[in-house]
Parts: structure tokens; sequence; C-alpha cells
């Protein structure tokens, strides 16, 4: 999807109405959802962050940047946020969250293997329950 036609073009987001989506997932999609689209579809989407918000979430705050601040932080535990889509980066209703305990030593790599792990595990059942699947 072009970015412009997202952020500025009303007919994509009546081209979605007329689907009538169930939900809309996004997969750590990194733009800001503008109002217009939110208002559209209220409460039917949802995200995945890699951090347990609202800690570690807002703008500017995706992939390896989450892990070092996790890390920085001297934080004890890390894990997943699913959470629903409003008008602010990862402020949504938090539905779901998945956590660790961090070890000694950990490294931005190894959070990001023990991260995706859980978002492998966790997003598609969260849909599932979602949709009542």
């Amino acid at each position: 999807l072009d970015r412009a036609v997202f952020l500025r073009d009303e007919k994509f987001v009546a081209y979605l109405k007329r689907l009538k989506p169930d939900l809309i997932v996004l997969a750590g999609f990194l733009l800001l959802v503008p109002p217009e689209f939110i208002a559209a579809f209220p409460q039917k989407i949802i995200n995945i962050h890699p951090a347990l918000l609202p800690k570690y979430g807002g703008k500017g705050m995706y992939g390896k940047r989450v892990h070092e601040a996790v890390i920085a932080a001297g934080e004890k535990e890390s894990g997943i946020s699913i959470h629903e889509v409003n008008e602010k980066f990862d402020e949504g209703k938090i539905l779901f969250q998945s956590k660790f305990e961090l070890k000694p030593g950990e490294t931005t790599e190894s959070l990001i293997n023990k991260i995706r792990s859980l978002e492998h595990l966790h997003f598609p059942l969260q849909i599932e329950k979602i949709l009542g699947v």
C-alpha cells in the first residue's frame, strides 16, 4: 500500500468499509494511523509491540531501539503487547501481554529472538480469540 494513499486518500477507507472487515491486523506497523481511519473502524484495529506497554512505546520506539532501551534501563523483564490502535503511538487499550525474565548478559539480539518467538506464538492465537474462531 502506498504511504500517501494510506495517509491521505479517503477512497481507501471507503474501500475497506465496503469490505466490512471483522478485524484489521497490523504487524509492527510504524506509521501513525490517521484519525479518520481509526474512526471508521473503532476497536477493530490491532497491532503488536515488542515491549511491555506502556513502557518503551511511542514514536521512534521500534525494533532494536526498544530492546536497547529495555537493557539500558536495567529492566528485569520484557515481552510483547498486543493492543488496539488509537490516535497515538502504542497507547491503545492493551488486549494481551506475554513476558519473560531478562537473564544476566541479555543482548539486543537475544531479546529480538525471544520477542520474535512470543510474537509468532501469541499473535495468531490472540487474533483467533478476538475473532471468536
